[in-house]
């Protein structure tokens, strides 16, 4: 039997617009990382929180130094998983050359994958949604006055409205790579379709968001908004891909993700004296004696045995040599059920089930997420910024979006609704206003009511931390311009 997907069509080097930069020593997803390496949406990672929201110190992980990792643990898992590939000849129709391809394609996939962060995190995800979950309540007097002088196809439809209901960074990533990061046009970075791909852990669109499937919680998770099925249909027709079949790449790009946070949450944990890391690295031991994990906490203790006893701060030195190990072996039980399950993941029949969620492995993830949990997400700090960062995003959406529905002549900054739309970008108000469809740009006037609402989402969700509360500061009298 033939494989379901080609790795041909998985490593396509196809864009939406042929690219005029010379390759030279590069392959395709080498150019995909140069032309978005120095890009501002990288550059506002640095001050996006990974857990703790606006640091002033320079040793806990910032989204930028989070997407760091993670870009050189997917290359790794690139080239092992490549390797192996061709070694054991699993697969005749992969060749060597695809294996740096691969490697190329997850290093790109790791350094962007959290683009489309909003700020303050995952809770700033959740303010979001739940913004706008009390703003289309149909009891909102809000919304109803100010959708009661539209017409009918001006109005907003259910699925719609599911965009900013589950509201998703992951999501909002494919938005920002093939609209709102502008190089020269309206293809945003212009990358390949198959880097694209890697992207959409959840392959199905917002459609689906809130169903629930057969006897499985209600899906919030999905792939992609409304407004880019013309570039799901491009990605899924160029890569061989189709409505519920993730990219293989998509499997590594994930593990290296969880792999790196699972771990550094706790190292920065440890570092702000939030995790006490004697007694929890105690639990672990104690928890996880099977001969599973034996070769793990001996290689440690190895490690920490060789350790001076006059170095600084030997606790933090302790956890990361956790870190270190526990990163290994996790990438080797990664590699090796990518390998133990590749038919299936080649032949699209894994779903999206994980590579870390096999065995005494769920587990032990589990336990170390809720070491992070309990004594990073939930300190005092933590919270304390949290709930700034909520009456931050919900007090710039309670001023941008009334105010965008009610303007009539939004170009003119002599009314309260223009000053406040020529604060947007430029680049976030030219790609509302360009009509996809007949290859044009439109007047405002001529936005729906999702268009108008898609367009403040995607200011304020690209918005860094400090930028977000010093322009609500602003906004609101607190501080001056």
């Amino acid at each position: 039997m033939s494989n379901k997907l080609e790795w041909s069509k998985l490593l396509t080097d196809a864009r939406a617009r042929k690219s005029n930069a010379p390759l030279g020593h590069r392959n395709a997803f080498d150019l995909d990382y140069d032309r978005i390496v120095g890009s501002s949406s990288v550059r506002r990672l640095q001050d996006k929180a990974q857990v703790f929201p606006l640091q002033e110190n320079d040793f806990t992980r910032t989204r930028l130094t989070h997407s760091l990792e993670v870009s050189a643990l997917a290359k790794s898992l690139g080239k092992a998983v490549g390797q192996k590939i061709v070694e054991s000849k699993i697969d005749p129709t992969f060749n060597v050359s695809m294996v740096e391809e691969l490697t190329s394609l997850l290093q790109t996939a790791g350094l962007i994958h959290d683009l489309g962060n909003p700020p303050f995190g995952h809770y700033g995800e959740t303010i979001i949604r739940q913004w706008f979950s009390d703003w289309f309540d149909v009891n909102s007097p809000q919304y109803k006055k100010m959708t009661s002088n539209l017409k009918s196809e001006a109005i907003m439809t259910d699925n719609q409205k599911k965009d900013f209901l589950y509201f998703d960074g992951n999501v909002q990533n494919l938005r920002i790579l093939t609209k709102l990061q502008m190089l020269n046009d309206e293809n945003g970075v212009n990358f390949t379709y198959a880097t694209l791909a890697s992207l959409i852990k959840y392959p199905w669109s917002s459609n689906d968001a809130g169903t629930k499937p057969s006897k499985e919680k209600p899906k919030r998770k999905y792939g992609y908004y409304q407004s880019e099925k013309e570039q799901i249909d491009k990605i899924w027709d160029a890569t061989g891909l189709s409505e519920g079949i993730r990219h293989p790449a998509t499997y590594l790009l994930e593990a290296a993700d969880d792999i790196i946070y699972t771990c550094d949450d706790i190292e920065d944990g440890v570092k702000k004296g939030e995790v006490n890391w004697e007694i929890e690295f105690k639990k672990l031991k104690d928890k996880f004696t099977s001969d599973y994990f034996k070769p793990l906490f001996l290689s440690l203790d190895r490690t920490n045995s060789k350790m001076r006893d006059d170095i600084p701060d030997k606790v933090s030195a302790y956890a990361l040599n956790f870190r270190n190990s526990a990163q290994g072996f996790m990438f080797n039980h990664a590699v090796n059920n990518f390998m133990n399950n590749y038919n299936s993941i080649i032949n699209g029949e894994m779903g999206i089930k994980e590579l870390l969620d096999f065995e005494e492995m769920t587990d032990f993830i589990e336990h170390l997420k809720d070491i992070a949990k309990n004594s990073c997400f939930n300190c005092k700090e933590v919270l304390t910024l949290e709930l700034v960062g909520d009456k931050v995003i919900k007090g710039l959406l309670d001023i941008f979006i009334p105010a965008m529905i009610e303007a009539v002549d939004i170009e003119d900054t002599r009314i309260y609704a223009g000053k406040l739309y020529h604060i947007i970008s430029s680049n976030f108000r030219y790609i509302s206003k360009f009509d996809y469809s007949n290859n044009r740009l439109r007047s405002f006037k001529e936005l729906t009511l999702y268009e108008k609402m898609q367009l403040i989402t995607d200011y304020i969700s690209g918005m860094t931390d400090s930028y977000a509360v010093n322009l609500y500061k602003e906004l609101t009298g607190y501080k001056l311009p």
